[in-house]
C-alpha cells in the first residue's frame, strides 16, 4: 500500500493517531480496494473477515427484511470506517453508492495491532459512540421530525459531510454537491416515500432554499433558514 502519510483522510481517518512508524507497520497489513459503483464490498450474515477506512466516495450500510426488501441504515463518507473490530459476523452489508476507494484490512490482522497500540483503541472507542450520539439524533429524526424537516437535516448533512466547493457568497457560504442517493434511496432512508421526497425537494427549490440544476445536483442557496426549518422539531 502507498505510503499512509499521503492519504487524503490521513488527518481524519481511525489511524490519525498514529505515528509514522505505527502506520508503517499498519500499511503492511492493508492494500487499497477499488469498488464499482453497485458493488457490495461485505455481506450481512458473512463472517467479519475485513475492515476498512473510506478514502473516497460513499457507500451505504444495508439490512435485508424478510419479504426481500432493504432498509437502508446508514451511510458512509470519505475518513469513515468500515466494519467490525472484534466481531465474529457483519449485522449489514456494505454496497458502493458511488465509485469508491477503501483501504481494506483483513479483520483478525487490524484486531491484533490495535490490541497492541492504545492511541488505535482509543479512536474506535471514540468512533463508536460518535455512531452511537449519530443514532440516537437519527432515531430522533426518524420519530419526531416532519417530511420537510427530514429532508432539510439530511441534505445540511450531506452537504457538510461532501462539500469540497464551498465559496463565501456575502454573509452565506453557498454549498453544492451530487447527490449520492436516488430519489426512491432517500426516502427509504428517511422513512418517506418516493413522492414525498420529491414533492419536498421542489417545496424546497421554491422557497429559494435550495436550487436543483439537475436529478442529482443539489445547491444550498441559504443555510440559515435550512438550519433553522431542520432544527424546528
Amino acid at each position: 500500500m502507498n505510503n499512509c502519510e499521503q492519504c487524503i483522510v490521513r488527518n481524519r481517518a481511525i489511524c490519525a493517531g498514529l505515528s509514522t512508524e505505527e502506520l508503517d507497520l499498519l500499511a503492511q497489513l492493508g492494500r487499497k480496494q477499488q469498488v464499482a459503483r453497485g458493488q457490495t464490498l461485505v455481506w450481512e450474515g458473512d463472517e467479519a473477515l475485513l475492515v476498512a477506512n473510506v478514502i473516497k466516495g460513499v457507500l451505504k450500510l444495508g439490512i435485508s427484511m424478510p419479504d426481500g426488501r432493504e432498509q437502508i441504515v446508514g451511510v458512509v463518507f470519505p475518513s469513515d470506517f468500515i466494519g467490525r473490530p472484534f466481531g465474529q459476523q457483519s449485522e449489514h452489508s456494505v454496497t458502493a453508492l458511488t465509485d469508491a476507494e477503501v483501504c481494506v484490512f483483513p479483520r483478525k490482522s487490524f484486531d491484533e495491532f490495535a490490541r497492541v497500540h492504545p492511541d488505535l483503541e482509543h479512536k474506535l472507542l471514540q468512533r463508536t459512540l460518535a455512531e452511537l450520539d449519530r443514532a440516537r439524533s437519527w432515531m430522533l429524526m426518524l420519530g419526531r421530525k416532519t417530511a420537510s424537516e427530514k429532508i432539510a437535516t439530511f441534505l445540511l448533512e450531506l452537504g457538510d459531510r461532501l462539500n469540497d466547493t464551498g465559496c463565501q457568497h456575502f454573509d452565506k457560504v453557498i454549498t453544492k454537491f451530487e447527490l449520492p442517493l436516488d430519489r426512491q434511496q432517500m426516502g427509504d432512508v428517511l422513512g418517506l416515500t418516493i413522492e414525498t421526497v420529491s414533492r419536498q425537494l421542489t417545496k424546497l427549490k421554491g422557497s429559494g432554499m435550495i436550487d436543483l440544476p439537475d436529478r442529482r445536483s443539489v445547491v444550498i442557496k441559504d443555510r440559515e433558514r435550512l438550519q433553522n426549518l431542520a432544527t424546528a422539531c
